[in-house]
């Protein structure tokens, strides 16, 4: 019966079968119903054409109107449509027929066809005419051609971004660190690990207190943290990476102060630059200093680590300081001195217990092995006849010479030179 009231109602029933197939009065439905074969729906991607968008609007004010509370909004309407339909009704009009694009997609004809018809049946026209045994495009079909390339070309923009990260293409890995580390040896791994991967970008935030580097890590704000101390008793997953040597560094023209190795228990009296009371560095040195009977002279107390290398190397004391950050006072002129017995540190690393990225996973195993690396070039020289000291400088030099070169073959963009 042809009347007003049934082709609105004919009209309401059309709109609704692209939210997947809902019948006209119906209020309720679940968005996890009616999904098609192809597995990905438009509206995950946010891709609605106009045209869809606007049917998609009548769809819901029908559902108003009738008395339905609208949960859903009109994007819900349009994102049930199956992209292989779409797919399908591409295959037809580029190969000029039903038969011909079933081969070329290596489908059965009958499938073919009947998700053509189930897309007809979801928009609520005609995208092709039956004439004879063949299809001719209708004006609706013509209309839908230039939206549904649109579609499918952002989908795979879509899936290829995707890609991108889950192969570690692209990304971005935010890591929490206590500010001992970030110098060294964060900052050589993530130059080294961006030398492999130009398109992954970091977010470093520095904390002097371990607790702030845990906090950050538990609340997901940081995924990676690394800290100079181990860490028992919280909700983290914890891992010892390496030992990191400490030796003493003073100023120029102090090299017949010290003797090639350097007893601790001989620093009595010494002055020393430390960094600020509280931090996991300065805890060490001192506890180290007085299980030997020397209590520290501290006569310079900075707050950022990096000044504590300038007020050395301008003689106004000496610092106990990690290996790597001693190298390049080192290059200033700086005196250089193993200690006995020896200082280390621990450096360790933690995440929370939910799985981690795939760029932060790689870019952690990375690290583990650029410090298996360093030791064991260190320990190989050292078995040579090398010093300590010696043995990482003509390590350091190496890794810093291959790490400049391969970042210079990476332009300011990211994209490799030709």
């Amino acid at each position: 019966m042809v009347t007003a009231s049934g082709r609105f109602r004919r009209s309401a029933m059309v709109v609704d079968r692209e939210d997947g197939g809902a019948a006209a009065g119906a209020c309720t439905r679940s968005p996890a119903e009616g999904v098609g074969a192809g597995g990905l729906s438009l509206g995950a991607f946010g891709l609605l054409s106009p045209q869809l968008t606007t049917a998609a609007a009548r769809a819901s004010a029908h559902r108003r109107s009738e008395g339905c509370v609208d949960m859903l909004g009109p994007k819900y309407y349009a994102s049930r449509m199956d992209l292989r339909q779409m797919e399908y009704f591409l295959a037809v009009v580029d190969h000029g027929g039903v038969n011909k694009a079933a081969a070329a997609l290596r489908v059965a004809q009958p499938s073919l066809s009947q998700a053509v018809r189930k897309l007809e049946k979801d928009l609520g026209v005609e995208l092709f005419f039956r004439v004879g045994r063949g299809l001719v495009l209708a004006p609706a079909g013509e209309a839908f051609v230039g939206p549904a390339r649109m579609i499918l070309r952002e989908v795979d923009a879509a899936q290829n971004a995707v890609r991108d990260v889950s192969e570690v293409r692209t990304g971005r890995i935010d890591i929490a660190s206590l500010s001992d580390l970030s110098t060294d040896p964060l900052s050589v791994w993530v130059a080294k690990f961006r030398a492999l991967h130009p398109e992954i970008r970091f977010r470093i935030e520095e904390r002097d207190d371990p607790a702030d580097v845990i906090a950050l890590v538990k609340s997901g704000v940081c995924e990676l943290g690394f800290l100079s101390a181990p860490v028992s008793g919280t909700d983290v997953v914890a891992e010892q990476l390496v030992d990191q040597r400490l030796v003493l560094v003073s100023p120029p023209g102090t090299e017949d102060r010290w003797p090639a190795r350097v007893p601790v228990s001989t620093l009595s009296g010494v002055p020393l630059v430390l960094g600020e009371r509280g931090t996991a560095t300065r805890d060490y040195i001192e506890k180290v200093l007085r299980t030997h009977d020397v209590e520290p002279r501290i006569v310079v107390e900075v707050r950022q680590r990096g000044a504590v290398l300038p007020m050395v190397l301008a003689g106004g004391a000496v610092a106990i300081v990690p290996l790597r950050v001693a190298l390049d006072a080192r290059h200033r002129g700086g005196v250089l001195r193993e200690l006995v017995p020896s200082l280390s540190m621990g450096i360790g690393a933690i995440h929370r217990c939910a799985k981690l990225t795939n760029a932060t996973s790689q870019f952690l195993a990375f690290s583990k092995q650029s410090l298996n690396d360093w030791v064991r070039a260190i320990e190989r020289r050292m078995a040579a006849g090398d010093s300590l000291v010696d043995a990482a400088v003509r390590t350091a030099n190496e890794t810093d010479r291959r790490v400049r070169q391969a970042n210079l073959d990476i332009s300011p963009w990211g994209d490799r030179r030709v």
